[in-house]
């Protein structure tokens, strides 16, 4: 004959058994996350460094490519190194994004790509141009961009490269944008690229004081410069100016 109390216990045992079995089940599903959570972890460090290995690929393609457009305007040194160096202070300056975007330093490295098509006796021509030759070197932004076009991993540097001769106030080439029309990594090399045409020596002159090439660039804020790049080129110190300088060999 079975009592309540036997009832009761029965009750209970079952109880505890379906308590420890759900404990069991629950142990298992928590070890069966961990091990996904970790399988996620291996997947995510490893498409991490694909990207950082794909990456440094890029980079090396772009240098390369950026030496070898020098390399036939060897008298401006490492031109392209030191304004994609210049462009990317004056972005962090600004507190723009634009630093950590890889392709905004593709795009400062390769602004003169077009100039590959541009004949050696024009490029190198010791007395000023014609109307004729300056309009081939004019070209160089649109031809750089056509070399460019088909590269996906060029983004945003595509624009770069073609409206890096663009001014705030619209009389720039060759399609005479103007103000925030403008792609902003384009305006903040216009800035980069003066700088070191002032600061370094070329056939024609020897080179300015930094003093000077700021007091020229901040004369041109609101026609030829962004007026907020400006800004954020005066509010980099000169000795950030100077170590990118000494860097690459200036």
């Amino acid at each position: 004959m079975t009592t309540s109390g036997d009832t009761l216990e029965t009750r209970v045992a079952q109880l505890e058994s379906e308590l420890a079995r759900a404990r069991e089940e629950s142990a298992a599903q928590a070890r069966q996350l961990e091990r996904y959570a970790a399988d996620l972890r291996e997947t995510f460090k490893a498409e991490r460094a694909q990207r950082a290995r794909l990456q440094e690929s890029y980079m090396s393609t772009v240098r390369a490519l950026s030496n070898a457009v020098e390399a036939r305007d060897s008298y401006t040194g490492k031109h392209a190194e030191r304004v994609a160096a210049y462009g990317l202070v004056i972005a962090k300056a600004m507190g723009s994004r634009l630093a950590d975007d890889p392709t905004t330093e593709f795009g400062f490295l390769l602004h003169d790509v077009g100039k590959v098509a541009v004949p050696d006796a024009v490029l190198y021509k010791p007395g000023p141009l014609t109307d004729e030759e300056r309009e081939v070197i004019a070209r160089h932004p649109v031809i750089g961009a056509q070399i460019l076009r088909g590269i996906e991993f060029l983004g945003e540097a595509k624009s770069v490269v073609r409206h890096h001769h663009e001014r705030w106030d619209g009389t720039g080439y060759p399609d005479g944008l103007e103000g925030a029309e403008i792609p902003l990594a384009a305006r903040v090399f216009a800035v980069a690229d003066t700088l070191d045409a002032l600061t370094t020596d070329r056939p024609y002159r020897p080179a300015a004081t930094l003093t000077y090439a700021r007091e020229v660039i901040v004369a041109a804020s609101g026609t030829q410069f962004d007026p907020d790049v400006v800004a954020a080129f005066s509010d980099v110190p000169d000795a950030e100016f100077d170590r990118i300088r000494l860097e690459t060999g200036i």
